[in-house]
């Protein structure tokens, strides 16, 4: 395969992701048709079938392709972070707005059409938000290595929670939620610092 016709490939399925993605918060995915992905495409049904074989496959593409996008926003903003809570902090805005913005996960989250959208939201078997834990428990002990694995990833699923809860009720803009999360997780990072084995040398050592 020659590297025009390879791109010409990866352009189409794009297309049709896009195209998928775009009708799924409407329609949910039991009412999805692949004639209608095929219209806003521009292309065959056969096209769509020929590139992802059945509804399920297309569905579980744009799930993967969302969830992708998503890990890696809040990867991103981990890496550029100065520190564990302006890390958090950053993530938890991204993680707001992100799905705020996005149809497809803001359908999932409240919608009626979108009922059964939630559970294709997965990667590996594991819904998006459980993902996202577990990614951020990895970039807190990276950021702060005197963290257990206990510890990250209590702090990890409680920074998930509360995002989600203001992702349900949302009253307060994805800046001020990030700075209430913010208030709640540094006392108990500070605890589970002093609580530490090297945290506790160290405290010690500065004593002296």
């Amino acid at each position: 395969m020659t590297s025009f016709t390879e791109r010409t490939k990866a352009s189409l399925r794009e297309a049709l992701l896009d195209a998928a993605a775009d009708l799924l918060p409407d329609r949910g995915h039991k009412a999805l048709r692949m004639a209608d992905v095929a219209a806003r495409a521009g292309v065959s049904r056969q096209t769509v079938y020929n590139e992802f074989g059945s509804k399920a496959a297309l569905t579980q593409a744009v799930a993967l392709r969302t969830a992708a996008e998503f890990l890696d926003g809040i990867r991103r903003r981990f890496e550029s972070a100065d520190g564990l809570i302006p890390g958090i902090h950053g993530a938890v805005v991204y993680t707001i707005d992100h799905a705020r913005e996005n149809r497809l996960v803001a359908a999932a989250l409240g919608t009626e059409a979108g009922e059964d959208l939630l559970p294709l939201l997965t990667t590996r078997g594991e819904p998006i938000l459980t993902a996202a834990a577990d990614l951020a428990t990895e970039q807190y002990r990276s950021l702060e290595p005197r963290l257990s694995q206990k510890s990250a990833a209590l702090l990890a699923e409680t920074v998930v929670r509360l995002s989600l809860s203001h992702l349900v009720l949302p009253t307060h803009s994805a800046t001020v939620a990030a700075d209430a999360v913010v208030a709640v997780l540094a006392p108990a990072i500070e605890s589970f610092l002093a609580d530490s084995p090297t945290g506790s040398s160290t405290e010690s050592s500065t004593m002296e």
